[in-house]
């Protein structure tokens, strides 16, 4: 079989089905969350808790997610992604349950808990998506999964704003948040999963092993564990391989019903591999533009008034107008990869690029007509440059230890989610401009640490891709 018709055998066992399932449960949990998201404070606060409990109450969450974010992508990479999906959506739908009954802060804080440790669902979608799809393809099907989840995000409020108005609105709309998650539990469940593991082999098969190789030895094949230090690589579970032979991905055929050490002692290698790799840039640029995108936004409300004289409803059409947008920017990604040719280091400089001059431009803009050119821009480059940043993650790690990889991906921007207030609260002290200004430096730090690091990476990506394979 020629190279071709290894290429449209291998298009026609895509597992589109299950891509399809995942982009509705991007959706659903996104949808889901932002009903919760904007009635969070107020009900902490008529819980009678201060401004400053609050605001402590509220850091919970994200201190959470900086620690958990690493070990459960890794988790995923080590017991498989169908369980650790279901136990994620299992453990969120309990939290958001139990905040439906949070009568007390003591309540609430203790139903922040699982949310905070186990709400990583998207990003193992992620990961499981960047299992099923090639390298090429790869953006462009993140980029719809981005657009879909984003879709949800915006429609969310609309439902749990017009849930509140009903009495006890907020525990009506906690308990409608964790039905979701269950019912996205449900669908999760009943995926068909034997597909992923169809794909695998038949992947496998066209770009590493010779096709005149038996099934067994195909099998074998899949379980090749290589990994170096910026290379890593992930053994599939030999379970699943065996639960292929009786027609598909059985519950107690995954590697779960290891004993907890061992599914341990995986997870550290696995997160120290990650730790040990050349990917510090990487890792630099996303926490650069995340403190620096969060910057743009962190008082944006505030300028607008400040600056324009804008009434609130007309800021929120436009925050509303650029969610939107960055909506379908997701649609975009695929067409801008293919026009770069995949070269996702080049397009990652120029949507950093992009995205640095439009904060620049938002920050100078002498009238709301520019704010709104900006905001349209802004929108599309910023959707961009996260698919980018994650599909270089990726390629720079290895696909195999995606979830760890994305994992740690999720921690980096928790950690600007720290830094950003801080530096904003900092920044407005100086001006109402202040905050998208030091925006714009850290912006301007990511370009320089891109033209600096990527010529070097290319050139090791060329040097790796020329070695004899063994």
């Amino acid at each position: 079989m020629n190279n071709s018709e290894c290429d449209i055998a291998h298009k026609r066992r895509r597992p589109k089905r299950i891509i399809r399932c995942i982009y509705v449960v991007g959706f659903m949990d996104l949808f889901g969350v932002s009903m919760i998201i904007p009635l969070l404070s107020h009900h902490v606060k008529s819980l009678g808790a201060s401004p400053t409990v609050a605001g402590i109450v509220g850091s919970t969450y994200g201190v959470l997610q900086l620690f958990s974010s690493t070990v459960v992508g890794s988790w995923s990479d080590v017991v498989g992604r169908r369980y650790s999906l279901l136990t994620c959506l299992l453990l969120s739908a309990f939290g958001y349950g139990l905040l439906g009954l949070s009568t007390s802060i003591a309540l609430f804080v203790l139903a922040r808990i699982p949310v905070g440790l186990f709400k990583h669902s998207l990003s193992i979608c992620r990961a499981l998506l960047s299992d099923l799809v090639s390298e090429k393809d790869r953006p462009l099907v993140m980029g719809h999964f981005n657009a879909a989840s984003s879709v949800g995000f915006i429609l969310g409020p609309v439902v749990g704003g017009y849930l509140t108005e009903h009495e006890g609105g907020f525990y009506l709309s906690s308990f409608v948040c964790a039905a979701i998650f269950l019912l996205n539990a449900g669908l999760v469940w009943m995926l068909p999963w034997s597909e992923t593991l169809n794909y695998r082999i038949d992947a496998n098969a066209n770009s590493k092993t010779n096709p005149s190789k038996s099934y067994d030895e195909l099998k074998n094949s899949v379980q090749q564990n290589c990994s170096d230090k910026n290379h890593i690589r992930q053994t599939p579970n030999a379970s699943a391989v065996r639960s292929q032979t009786n027609g598909g991905w059985g519950w107690r055929d995954m590697s779960v019903v290891q004993p907890a050490w061992r599914q341990l002692t995986s997870v550290w290698i696995q997160i120290r591999m990650v730790a040990s790799s050349d990917m510090w840039d990487v890792f630099l640029v996303r926490l650069l533009m995340a403190v620096s995108i969060m910057l743009y936004y962190s008082n944006f409300s505030l300028a607008m008034e400040e600056r324009f004289q804008l009434k609130p409803k007309v800021t929120g059409y436009l925050i509303s107008y650029s969610s939107m947008l960055g909506a379908l920017a997701g649609c975009l990604v695929g067409p801008v990869t293919h026009l770069y040719g995949n070269n996702m280091s080049a397009l990652l400089l120029h949507s950093t690029a992009l995205t640095c001059t439009l904060i620049f431009l938002y920050a100078t803009a002498p009238n709301v007509w520019q704010v709104l050119l900006t905001s349209t821009f802004f929108a599309i480059s910023t959707n961009i440059g996260r698919t980018c940043i994650t599909d270089l993650q990726l390629q720079r790690g290895g696909d195999q230890a995606s979830g760890t990889l994305i994992g740690a991906g999720q921690s980096v921007t928790a950690v600007g989610r720290v830094l950003a207030p801080l530096l904003s609260g900092l920044a407005q002290e100086v001006s109402p401009c202040g905050p998208p200004s030091l925006g714009v430096v850290l912006g301007l730090a990511a370009v320089g640490l891109l033209f600096m690091r990527t010529p070097k990476c290319d050139r090791k990506t060329k040097v790796k891709d020329k070695s004899p394979k063994q």
